[in-house]
């Protein structure tokens, strides 16, 4: 599996649009930002910290098709990219992050 945050607000729109164009970042970068398993809790205390409101996406990266792909980024790690909005019915879990708990932390007691 695969993860993106957003905010929950951005969810629910997304939830009502059936798919997810990405936030201000991803739009600016010309993809949709996505984690692995290995990565997602750096992503949230990088990009996140100190934010609430948050939803964790998990997606299944098999139905994404060609428009994901593993990409160098962070010190040249490979991140996965998906060029094009990211279908809800990719989306196999959506968990609220609690408001009393940094981001990271809470990503990692998700994820076990």
């Amino acid at each position: 599996m695969i993860y993106k945050l957003l905010t929950t607000t951005e969810w629910d729109d997304a939830l009502a649009a059936g798919h997810f164009e990405g936030t201000a970042a991803d739009r600016q970068s010309g993809f949709v930002h996505l984690s692995g398993a290995d990565q997602v809790v750096e992503t949230a205390r990088r990009h996140y910290a100190g934010a609430t409101g948050l939803t964790l996406l998990t997606v299944d990266p098999d139905r994404l098709g060609v428009a994901l792909r593993w990409e160098p980024s962070r010190d040249g790690a490979l991140f996965p990219h998906l060029y094009g909005p990211l279908p809800v019915p990719a989306v196999v879990a959506a968990d609220a992050l609690p408001a009393d708990r940094p981001a990271a932390d809470a990503v990692a007691a998700l994820l076990g």
